[in-house]
């Protein structure tokens, strides 16, 4: 027969205590790399910009800055301009306003086949 084995802690309470305060800051750093990915999340949510309106009306240069052209939210021929949404775009499409040659939202709105 073989020897038993020791036991796997030592008897001495100091021992003890040193392996408990070993372990607790293991713990503690095991539970924060667990935290690390749900605050990056947190985080990137409060700061992540807000996403595109659906459509922008492209207005002139013109004292009454009358509607020139209908974009896509994300086209890049238009930085400003106040987001509209589909009904709307249809109207200002339907009424004679051009719409951009680059991101034709009338294709998108299925006014014409593209």
């Amino acid at each position: 027969m073989s020897d038993p084995l020791p036991p796997p802690y030592p008897p001495d309470d100091e021992r003890l205590a040193d392996i408990e305060t070993y372990l607790t800051v293991h713990v503690m750093y095991v539970r924060q790399a667990r935290a690390a990915p749900a605050r990056r999340r947190v985080i990137q949510q409060r700061t992540a910009p807000p996403p595109p309106p659906p459509y922008r009306l492209h207005r002139g240069m013109d004292a009454a800055r009358t509607v020139v052209r209908v974009h896509l939210g994300d086209c890049a021929m238009v930085k400003k301009g106040p987001g509209v949404d589909d009904l709307t775009a249809r109207r200002a499409l339907g009424e004679g306003v051009e719409a951009c040659a680059v991101c034709r939202p009338d294709t998108e709105l299925g006014l014409i086949d593209g």
